[in-house]
């Protein structure tokens, strides 16, 4: 198997678990990273042991032989990033939501595929234990068709805390954990036909949503209900967890809190217990999340060798869709029929 060699642009915060998340699949090598603070390249240098640092983007492409970059910068800098990289031949993973707008993410999707370079998204969402074993359940047909379906991420955990820059966005919890929710949906339920959608600014601190309510009617006739919220107080705290109930026509599948998987049938609820894989680097709090990353990166790298990947440009450009047709039903105040919807 060859190795394959990449660089990381960006060594912030998430670059904290996406690096690691890659040392634990074999046959890959991280040869240099950038970041446009030159100390915090090299102190990410030095913890993972890169050889290299740069913090011109342009020169680490021009020096360095790749065979992918994995972009974890700020979302403003994914398509010029990603535009330099296609350029040179080299291979795109970057980090949700694609870009930062939909006209962006149609630019980035259209100027990869132009160059003849492999696009993914790191969307580690649907790659979640818990999530994989309720699409399991559902695809071996225990629970007959599947008529209706709800996704839950609420939450009052302060996520500005660790990454303050979300307070200065314009729009939060669609991009942010929207882009998360939506592709679980689509995971599960296939594509949608329509939304609606509303939304909310209840932290009076940040300036984008902060509470989203989006009702699809999927392609295959099911309601699929998502629900996300930053600002949610409840009895039980369970972020970063995302909680689903799946509706059958011979039964339910409901996954709850701390990764209990209950399908009930006529004949009665059996109960499994889906604990995430756990690892050295990762927060055993946040265990779902870091774990998942390893599994995405993985499939990701199945793609990079020919094989079949899920998180590729064209397929995460439909949860973009979903994410802007979101919010131009809540600006709208309407319902938006995907077939039609291309703001661009």
């Amino acid at each position: 198997m060859k190795t394959l060699r990449f660089a990381v642009f960006g060594t912030g915060f998430w670059s904290r678990f996406q690096i690691p998340g890659w040392l634990e699949c074999p046959g890959v090598e991280l040869v240099a990273v950038y970041n446009r603070t030159r100390a915090k390249a090299e102190s990410t240098a030095h913890r993972f042991k890169v050889p290299r640092v740069y913090e011109d983007p342009a020169q680490l492409l021009a020096e360095e032989n790749l065979d992918f970059v994995d972009i974890i910068t700020d979302v403003d800098t994914h398509l010029p990033f990603a535009e330099m990289a296609a350029r040179r031949g080299v291979n795109v993973v970057c980090q949700k939501p694609l870009a930062a707008s939909y006209p962006e993410a149609k630019r980035l999707l259209e100027l990869t595929e132009q160059a003849g370079v492999q696009l993914f998204v790191n969307e580690n969402f649907r790659w979640q234990a818990p999530i994989r074993a309720v699409k399991e359940v559902m695809d071996s047909g225990a629970i007959g068709d599947v008529f209706k379906a709800r996704v839950s991420f609420c939450s009052g955990f302060p996520v500005f805390d660790n990454q303050p820059f979300l307070k200065e966005l314009d729009r939060f919890i669609l991009t942010d954990i929207g882009s998360h929710i939506l592709d679980i949906c689509r995971f599960l339920l296939g594509e949608a036909k329509s939304l609606r959608c509303l939304t909310r600014r209840v932290n009076p601190g940040i300036r984008g949503e902060d509470v989203a309510t989006v009702l699809m009617e999927m392609e295959n006739g099911a309601h699929c209900f998502a629900e996300m919220s930053y600002a949610s107080i409840l009895e039980k705290e369970v972020f970063p967890q995302t909680l689903v109930l799946i509706e059958g026509s011979r039964g339910s599948i409901r996954l709850e809190a701390d990764y209990r998987l209950n399908v009930t049938t006529r004949q009665g609820t059996t109960t499994r217990q889906i604990d995430p894989p756990t690892y050295s680097w990762a927060d055993p709090e946040y265990a779902v999340a870091h774990a998942s990353i390893v599994d995405a990166q993985r499939n990701i790298l199945e793609g990079l060798r020919g094989g079949k990947a899920e998180t590729t440009g064209r397929d995460n450009f439909e949860t973009v869709k979903l994410v802007w047709a979101s919010y131009a039903s809540a600006e709208r105040d309407r319902l938006i029929f995907l077939k039609d919807f291309d703001p661009a």
